[in-house]
């Protein structure tokens, strides 16, 4: 006991003459002694219990913080550890000596964690801290992570994978209400912001020891009436900022908006990513034509697995009307990629997986979002990413029957986009058909050979849409007959717009094969389970036409046995 009370002592003593020592009160994390004396008596504590120990210690640790705090800007000495061990014995005894931890683990975030998050040591001492009082933040604190993500994105971005296992576990911790759109956009740019930070280092030096965010006025109120404008009316969120000043190779323009939004601490709503930026081509540009460094690889690599933990978070958790609000992001930003062939895949891959498993959750979304997803259709031809995009709303507007039994008129409306786009590709040049060229590029099949998919795609969409609404039959028929008769030089389409309209002549088979994979209050009949009351007669010796799928010529239903039964 005489030696506990002894080390006590000692420890507040140190604290306490630490302040009085001119050599150390202008930049108390130059004494190592500090840390050390810190941590000791937060161990004290916890061992004694005792409130009157905690009340004594509570006044010099205070005290120490508010140096610390005070000395950050002129010192060149890493503060991180300090200020977390101080952090820690404010959040266990808090309660104890009424210390409210949110302004001094907001302080820590902002004047701290901002000028040393490149620091690998206290990067790491900072995810084992934020694991450790995770539950407690969530609780007690539920704003602030959610408010310093581009912070903490800005550390995982710097310090790789070796932090990544780390940074995942807190990683749910960032999506709230208010920074689940925000993050989406910043996850996607991760390894973008990796490019920064790399321009950041080479024109500035170090980034340990200075802060690099730039404050600027938030644009978050008008981007989010321009995101919720692009969800209900499918109006395109302008590229503002396009005549930003361009930058040369060795400095970077804190004027230009890519870079203030890039390179903030907190989180200050929905912001445009200027991709037509001149700082944001000349970035890219460079990123692409130089040797990826090992920085830029990791961050390539982490970020479509945090995209996984978002999207997993957003089906399980997140209400229908931010999930609602997503989806136009994300199409707007689905050929807004870091230019990586490698990198753009994965990234495309989930961000149409998330989309077509939010229609399936919530069918109505496809009615909510016509415009949107008309728009996109329209620019299926802009690149292969939209073009990959068109194709699986496509699929996701015949799957769900545009929204449901109760979106009649949306249902029309995205029946008419899917027919211009099938009129537009018969009759124009962009099909790529021309018949008066022998010889053709690897290109020109390409593109044939995508668009005729594209075509697939619409076909089915506007057969399965039909058998949902069947007051749309008669233009179905009309269309797919078009395109039957066409006998355009890729059988598969001429030849499925065929099977189509012979399925179309026996009701019950429709609903069966073209009807919703999940039986609905409209139609409740299981996929695959013919119900003959729907047909027009009852069918008793009709063989469903699509297992003659290679057979040529009609009529579709004039066949033997022996044409589908082996002989033995």
């Amino acid at each position: 006991m005489a030696d506990r009370n002894g080390d006590w002592d000692f420890h507040l003593r140190t604290l306490s003459s630490s302040a009085r020592d001119s050599n150390f009160a202008g930049d108390p994390a130059s004494d190592p002694s500090l840390l050390h004396s810190v941590k000791r008596l937060y161990e004290l504590c916890k061992t004694e219990n005792s409130e009157d120990l905690i009340a004594r210690v509570y006044p010099h640790i205070n005290k120490l913080f508010q140096r610390a705090v005070a000395s950050l800007s002129q010192s060149s000495t890493s503060y991180g550890l300090l200020l977390l061990a101080i952090l820690q014995f404010f959040l266990d005894f808090g309660d104890v000596v009424l210390h409210d931890a949110d302004t001094s683990l907001r302080t820590f975030f902002r004047s701290c964690l901002s000028r040393e998050f490149a620091d690998p040591v206290v990067a790491e001492a900072t995810l084992d801290f934020l694991i450790s009082y995770k539950k407690k933040l969530l609780h007690a604190f539920p704003t602030l992570l959610p408010q310093f993500f581009p912070l903490l994105l800005k550390l995982i971005a710097w310090n790789g994978e070796k932090l990544e296992k780390s940074f995942t576990k807190i990683f749910p911790g960032l999506i709230a209400t208010g920074s689940f759109l925000p993050l989406f956009p910043s996850l996607m740019d991760l390894p973008v912001l990796v490019v920064a930070l790399e321009k950041v280092e080479r024109s500035s030096g170090s980034l340990i020891g200075s802060s690099i965010a730039s404050i600027h006025k938030s644009a978050a109120p008008e981007m989010l009436l321009a995101l919720m404008d692009e969800a209900y009316t499918g109006s395109t969120i302008g590229d503002g900022g396009a005549d930003s000043e361009s930058e040369d190779n060795n400095t970077i323009d804190v004027a230009d908006p890519l870079f203030l939004d890039l390179l903030k601490d907190e989180n200050d709503g929905l912001a445009e990513r200027h991709w037509t930026s001149p700082g944001m081509t000349a970035a890219l540009q460079a990123a692409i034509n130089n040797p990826q460094s090992e920085r830029l690889k990791q961050a390539m690599h982490i970020a479509p697995r945090l995209l996984d933990v978002y999207f997993a978070i957003a089906l399980r958790e997140v209400n229908d009307s931010l999930i609602c609000a997503l989806i136009p992001l994300l199409m707007s930003r689905i050929s807004k990629i870091f230019p990586d062939k490698t990198f753009s895949y994965e990234v495309q891959k989930r961000l149409l997986g998330f989309m077509l498993a939010a229609f399936q959750r919530s069918p109505n979304f496809v009615a909510l979002l016509k415009k949107p997803i008309m728009d996109r259709l329209g620019e299926a031809y802009d690149s292969p990413a939209k073009t990959e995009l068109a194709l699986q709303l496509c699929w996701a507007i015949g799957e769900h029957g545009g929204g449901g039994g109760s979106h009649k008129d949306a249902a029309r409306e995205l029946f008419e986009s899917l027919e211009l786009l099938l009129y537009e590709n018969l009759s124009s040049s962009r099909l790529g058909l021309r018949q008066d060229l022998t010889v053709e590029s690897n290109r020109d099949t390409s593109r044939k050979s995508s668009q005729a998919r594209l075509l697939c795609f619409v076909i089915t969409a506007i057969a399965k849409l039909a058998t949902y609404h069947r007051e749309l039959l008669p233009r179905a028929r009309v269309s797919l007959g078009k395109v039957a008769r066409s006998r355009i030089s890729d059988g598969r389409v001429w030849r499925r717009a065929r099977d189509y309209l012979g399925l179309m002549s026996e009701p019950a088979i429709c609903i069966s094969v073209l009807g919703p994979s999940e039986p609905s209050d409209e139609h409740r009949q299981s996929p695959g389970v013919v119900n003959w009351s729907e047909g027009c007669t009852m069918m008793n010796t009709h063989v469903p036409f699509y297992i003659l799928g290679e057979q040529e010529g009609p009529p579709f239903h004039d066949f033997s046995f022996t044409d589908i039964l082996p002989i033995r």
